[in-house]
């Protein structure tokens, strides 16, 4: 009987979780770290955005892991975007084709205790209360300190994956014995999250299977929906500047004004406006780059450890669950773990940084451009490509979305797309000036199939 290769994570978090599930459902030897306690025994424990993006790539991991179908019982369909005008009209704009191409709203917490439930399940050891506070390489030994009841320990491993989010304790004690090239980027915007609750009748005040959207032109409100029939509404504004910024934001009554002028539709809907602004604290984004993932075959970084990005493409979660699968499956083809893991660093790192320029362009085009007539436009000239082109013509949205296209052949094929939409639709202000036939003849000539 061969002795089974073991392996340390550190973070029982979505993404460390998984890969937990993955390697322990293929033989490994799995121990988990978390910092924070059991969130089975004490509920959910946030300051974190509640509901999240399930897309094509995050839905792959959960399909190889057993828990597609768990976790789907949970979620909510979000056909596209419901934007909301200054001026009161509402406008869904679809995500996809039909029904097929749809994402899905998740529940952080309870995903995370599903996969922890798989994970254990599978055979993997979770040890809670477990904050990281330094890291021996050479003597591959990790300290430890328990916050709930102050002992300490030392932890040997093998090898460590850090899957610890973007405040990694294992990319900073990477950092001391490698030069990792860090580099974090503000976005120099940052978020309150409010809650639309229940109607009166129990059901959703509005539409349930949308992305509800109020773009402002630099600023804006999103708002996805929860299977209690709730509704997460995440405002958007700069840190600083002239108003509205959370500079300029700051009491309740100004939040309250700032709805009147600005989301005046929103308003009713939130009840609980000025509590909530007041209590809810003011979340930073920002995109974090390195340069370098592993030390040889010691370590490595996952997810939001490696390459933390802004929220406005909802892929972060679908990210790091695809970081999840490409790692299993390096490690399940390379018995050497530096070569599993430069291999996952070179395949992966070029993507994530595609999808995290991906992020911020699509930052821009939620709160500036959904309701720009140029754009509009041009995405019913993309529907109508999409649609007599397929093999060529795949909207970018769909390679991201709903395809598991690699974020860097997607991000290359959409700007292509991009100057194409652009030339073809220069000088016309409705869908019936545009030459179709130059259009098709374009596509051939530029767009090889996918």
């Amino acid at each position: 009987m061969t002795t089974p290769r073991s392996i340390t994570i550190a973070g029982a978090g979505l993404a460390g979780a998984l890969l937990a599930t993955l390697l322990a459902r293929n033989g490994w030897k799995v121990e988990v770290l978390e910092r924070r306690p059991d969130p089975r025994v004490k509920g959910y424990e946030g300051g974190r955005s509640i509901n999240l993006a399930l897309a094509e790539r995050g839905l792959h991991g959960l399909r190889l892991a057993g828990l597609r179908d768990a976790v789907m019982a949970q979620a909510v369909m979000m056909r596209g975007r419901m934007v909301h005008f200054a001026d009161g009209r509402q406008q869904l704009q679809r995500y996809g084709r039909d029904d097929s191409e749809v994402i899905w709203s998740v529940h952080r917490g309870r995903l995370n205790l599903t996969l922890l439930d798989a994970a254990e399940a599978a055979g993997a050891s979770i040890r809670f209360h477990q904050r990281i506070e330094s890291v021996d390489f050479e003597r591959r030994c990790i300290e430890a300190v328990n916050d709930h009841d102050r002992s300490r320990a030392c932890f040997g491993f093998d090898v460590l994956v850090g899957a610890d989010g973007a405040g990694s304790a294992v990319r900073q004690a990477l950092g001391r014995v490698l030069d990792l090239g860090e580099r974090f980027e503000p976005l120099g915007h940052g978020y309150k999250e409010l809650e639309i609750p229940p109607a009166d009748d129990g059901g959703f005040r509005i539409e349930p299977n949308a992305l509800h959207i109020w773009p402002r032109g630099g600023y804006m409100c999103i708002a996805l929906p929860n299977s209690e029939r709730t509704f997460t509404v995440t405002l958007f504004l700069p840190n600083e500047g002239p108003h509205p910024s959370f500079a300029t934001v700051r009491s309740a009554a100004e939040a309250r004004a700032l709805f009147e002028a600005d989301f005046a539709d929103a308003l009713p809907l939130i009840p609980d406006l000025e509590h909530d602004f007041v209590a809810n604290p003011t979340g930073q984004l920002g995109t974090l780059y390195l340069d370098r993932w592993h030390l040889d075959g010691r370590a490595v970084l996952i997810g939001d450890a490696a390459h933390a990005m802004v929220p406005f493409h909802g892929q972060g979660m679908n990210c790091a669950f695809e970081d999840c699968v490409a790692l299993a499956e390096h490690l399940r083809h390379q018995d050497d773990f530096a070569a599993a893991f430069a291999a996952f660093e070179a395949e992966r790192r070029p993507n994530a940084v595609a999808i995290q320029r991906m992020a911020l362009d699509n930052y821009i085009e939620m709160r500036d451009r959904v309701d720009d007539a140029d754009y509009l436009l041009q995405r019913e000239l993309e529907r109508i490509l999409a649609e007599r082109h397929p093999d060529r013509f795949v909207p970018r949205y769909t390679m991201v979305t709903f395809r598991r296209v690699p974020y860097a052949t997607a991000l290359e094929r959409g700007l292509l797309q991009r100057e194409l939409l652009a030339e073809l639709t220069r000088n016309c202000e409705r869908i019936e000036q545009v030459d179709l036939a130059l259009a098709d003849r374009l596509v051939r000539e530029r767009l090889a199939p996918l």
